[in-house]
């Protein structure tokens, strides 16, 4: 009991750290981010702009287009473990994570638009969440599996326990006392009468001489 009793207790305190240090990744890289989205460029002159998706891609050169899906693809990854669900289905975790980081996109691309050489573009909302999603769906699984695994320790049985065959019931089947013998009644014989049948204890008829 003891030993199962430790054993929560540092699974707890490991999942606190995890948590801990998912929180400082995330707040590092949003200040990164934010650097790197609002800083003002010095260009002469800027693009229109542009509200249709995959529109400026063929204007977009391949180190940018890396550049807009790596930056903020480390949100795959800080997003769920500053959440600290480490049990969550891979499924609901890559629906939240992927909605996360589209409105810290859009947020972002809303704020560099104010920054001087900077537009606002819909396709580096979309290239930073497909960064995110495929970084999570290539981490994040995987991640947790060993984490549970970890935590589960290597003597614990990962199979079910089997449970004991049920003991066979008791036979029911109601017992019936045998039913006592009848005394035989004599046939009649043609043209005399049957006598009744005589009771134990009674004298028996006259006989005459």
């Amino acid at each position: 009991m003891r030993t199962e009793t430790g054993r929560a207790t540092a699974v707890q305190h490991h999942r606190r750290r995890l948590r801990a240090v998912g929180l400082f990744g995330l707040a590092l890289h949003l200040l990164l981010l934010g650097w790197l989205v609002l800083r003002p460029l010095p260009v002469a002159w800027v693009y229109d702009a542009n509200l249709t998706p995959l529109a400026s891609l063929r204007f977009s050169s391949a180190g940018q287009l890396l550049g807009e899906l790596l930056l903020p693809a480390p949100l795959g990854v800080l997003l769920p473990l500053a959440g600290g669900r480490l049990g969550t289905p891979w499924f609901p975790s890559f629906l939240r994570t992927t909605g996360a980081s589209a409105l810290l996109a859009t947020a972002l691309e809303f704020l560099s638009s104010w920054a001087p050489g900077h537009v606002l573009n819909v396709d580096h909302i979309l290239l930073a969440v497909v960064g995110v999603a495929a970084t999570h769906l290539a981490l994040v699984p995987a991640g947790r599996v060993l984490l549970l695994r970890r935590e589960a320790g290597p003597h614990r049985p990962v199979g079910r326990i089997p449970r004991p065959a049920p003991a066979p019931a008791p036979d029911s089947a109601p017992t019936t006392a045998p039913n006592p013998p009848r005394a035989a009644v004599p046939a009649a014989h043609p043209g005399r009468k049957a006598e009744p049948l005589l009771s134990l204890g009674s004298p028996g008829p006259a006989r005459r001489g």
